[in-house]
């Protein structure tokens, strides 16, 4: 921070260019193009990929609200679809009769810190022509089947906002991907559509990572992987004693690594029971309370994905766990005792 302060270069400049090198090589990807924000990020994605007006996309109905808001941005219509009950990810099976001549693109949300079925869905992709953007903002360095989660589609998308694994000191995003052409016209995007300085080559924003945090992002992105394994570590520390408790704890599919951004159980008193938390004195979170089709924004899509009788029963049973590395094992226990204590 003090280099780039010293530097003056805050827009664009060194810190940048130094983050983006170092994200592409963690995630074995040839471009990371930083933005500032995660819904930035699948906004600038999709009109990069050339989705617009008339054209829909299909994203998961369990998912927080950027994910539809990005395919709002560039004028498409989201086609919302239910999600799976083990796993709470979009279902695959659902997301092939959403498919319909106007489908564009599908938008996988690597939810909670863990990956959709990227087998099925690429499958799917491939077989009707879609583009497959992924949203990673959740997933920073977990994989499926060994490929990083943002490395696996036509281009993933980073959120940087400050509780994320690998957050910023404010909000920032990027877009990754391995297509040269696609990157080149996202750098233009991000820059007023600049190709270089007062050259404008397309009706591009302004939506560029801060260079202070990249500076930030560079030197926590060294630690990532530890991170990481503390929250693996606590993730099984709390499964192994929720056993028997009356809640249900989340389920790892043995093809994916789990991050664990979020630690999420299902309790059929839900309510109940974060207060019954709280009142001990233990924070919990609820991701997400409202559906995107039970929100105000979202009157006008409708059901056209469907049912969504999954997802509103998460929004009405989920509950986040205290889910941070530095969480000790003392912590656990006095979640998991509170838990148990309650009738």
């Amino acid at each position: 921070m003090d280099e780039v302060l010293d530097g003056a270069d805050f827009i664009l400049g060194e810190a940048v260019e130094r983050f983006e090198r170092d994200f592409a090589e963690y995630l074995g990807v040839g471009h990371v193009i930083g933005v500032a924000s995660g819904l930035d990020a699948l906004s600038l994605a999709l009109e990069a990929t050339g989705t617009g007006v008339g054209d829909e996309v299909i994203v998961p109905a369990n998912t927080f609200i950027a994910t539809a808001l990005a395919v709002s941005a560039v004028g498409a219509t989201p086609i919302l679809v239910d999600c799976r009950q083990d796993t709470y990810q979009i279902d695959p099976a659902l997301v092939e009769r959403a498919i319909t001549p106007r489908t564009k693109a599908l938008i996988p949300v690597h939810l909670y810190g863990q990956a959709a079925d990227m087998t099925a869905l690429l499958g799917i992709a491939d077989a009707n022509g879609l583009d497959v953007i992924e949203d990673a903002a959740q997933a920073h360095g977990a994989t499926f089947d060994g490929r990083m989660c943002g490395t696996m589609g036509r281009a993933g998308c980073f959120s940087f906002y400050p509780a994320k694994n690998l957050g910023a000191y404010g909000d920032g995003g990027c877009v990754v991907t391995n297509d040269e052409e696609l990157a080149q016209r996202l750098r233009r995007l991000r820059n007023y559509g600049q190709r270089v300085k007062n050259e404008h080559v397309c009706k591009g924003t302004n939506s560029r990572l801060d260079s202070l945090h990249a500076a930030v992002l560079t030197v926590k992105l060294k630690r990532l992987d530890a991170w990481n394994a503390e929250r693996t570590a606590h993730a099984a520390r709390y499964t192994r004693l929720l056993r028997d408790s009356g809640v249900v704890p989340p389920m790892v599919d043995s093809r994916a690594t789990h991050v664990f951004h979020l630690y999420v159980i299902r309790a059929a008193r839900r309510d109940e029971l974060q207060k019954h938390l709280s009142d001990r004195g233990i924070q919990t979170g609820i991701h997400y309370p409202i559906p995107i089709h039970q929100q105000e924004a979202y009157r006008d899509i409708g059901r056209a994905g469907g049912a969504f009788d999954v997802t509103e029963q998460a929004a009405r049973e989920v509950l986040s766990l205290p889910m941070f590395p530095e969480l000790g094992e003392k912590d656990i226990e006095r979640v998991v005792d509170a838990i148990a204590a309650f009738k």
